[in-house]
């Protein structure tokens, strides 16, 4: 019996390898990364699959959406795989049955929050949005609601949910969360708080100290911290939002075998290690997070549910826009 147990052991483990090796064609892949983190990642995948031919497009998640839609009307979506910002983006094209179901994918490790439960997309790293000050600023927030003081008052700069992806994220987060809701973002209107642009934008002007409180994605002000930068990120007690930059394989992929991989690499714990060594938080828990961070287990995830986030979205971005004159 032992003997037909390690057979059978030594069976899969060789059809995993011959599949790994049969592995051939070309995957096309759209992606929201950095170039240079695109790069690197379709380098990684191609070191283990070196059968197969990467052909990858990079923009912005709004702009990567646009050019897809495009190709949707005209009946020729070019991707076999999104590797784009957000859950809700996915889970808007989830409902439009846009995505492939990929069973076999290993999420054990993972928080199910982040994670789809039908398994069409999967979070690949968590991109957090806290709260960023200026060290000369005199006062170190602890709390979102310590942005309402009037230390802070005409001193936030944050960037707008109509133009970052992230923004919208926590918008939503802070919305839902009960002891703030939309009264915290009509108080950050009467500081003064003037939403604009993405997230480079926020950081610059309060890193040059024009401003010196608000809200950004976390890598920002810890990557520059390190390298000397006048600013603190802070995750506040009641916690921080989170963008999944998720990958999902389309129903329409041309290569579904190449793209199951591809989602297979980006959530192994390599996979992981890969996104901590570019300087972003993973998904994984059982992987390190980089330099500057904390551990992965003291940080806190707000409550976010990406299937009401798309109904409301929308609405949303009205409330905020007469908020705030948008």
């Amino acid at each position: 019996m032992k003997k037909l147990l390690i057979a059978a052991s030594l069976f899969a483990a060789a059809s995993v390898s011959a599949y790994a090796e049969d592995l051939t064609g070309k995957l096309v892949l759209y992606t929201s990364q950095p170039n240079a983190d695109a790069q690197a990642t379709v380098d990684a995948f191609s070191a283990m699959h070196p059968g197969v031919e990467v052909e990858w497009v990079r923009d912005g998640t709004t702009k990567m959406m646009a050019k897809l839609r495009a190709e949707f009307e005209a009946g020729a979506p070019k991707p076999d795989v999104l590797l784009i910002a957000d859950m809700v983006t996915m889970e808007g094209l989830k409902q439009e049955g846009r995505l492939m179901v990929h069973e076999g994918a290993d999420v054990a490790a993972y928080d199910p929050a982040i994670m789809d439960k039908d398994k069409t997309y999967f979070s690949t790293k968590l991109i957090t949005t806290g709260i960023v000050y200026n060290t000369n600023a005199p006062m170190k927030p602890t709390s979102y609601k310590d942005l309402l003081k009037e230390q802070a008052k005409d001193k936030l700069a944050m960037p707008s949910p109509l133009t970052s992806g992230a923004a919208t994220i926590h918008m939503t987060a802070l919305t839902s969360n009960p002891d703030l809701g939309w009264a915290f973002y009509e108080g950050l209107a009467d500081q003064g708080a003037n939403p604009k642009g993405g997230n480079g934008g926020t950081y610059k002007a309060i890193a040059g100290g024009e401003k010196l409180y608000g809200f950004v994605v976390d890598f920002l002000p810890i990557r520059e911290k390190l390298k000397g930068a006048p600013v603190e990120f802070v995750f506040p007690e009641e916690g921080v939002s989170a963008v999944t930059e998720p990958v999902a394989i389309l129903t329409t992929a041309q290569n579904p075998d190449a793209a199951k991989a591809f989602v297979d690499f980006l959530i192994s714990e390599e996979g992981q290690k890969l996104a901590a060594s570019q300087g972003y938080l993973p998904a994984h828990p059982a992987v390190t997070a980089p330099d500057g961070f904390p551990a992965r287990d003291t940080i806190k995830l707000m409550d976010f549910d990406p299937v009401t986030a798309l109904e409301q979205d929308q609405a949303n971005k009205l409330k905020f826009s007469e908020i705030f004159g948008g």
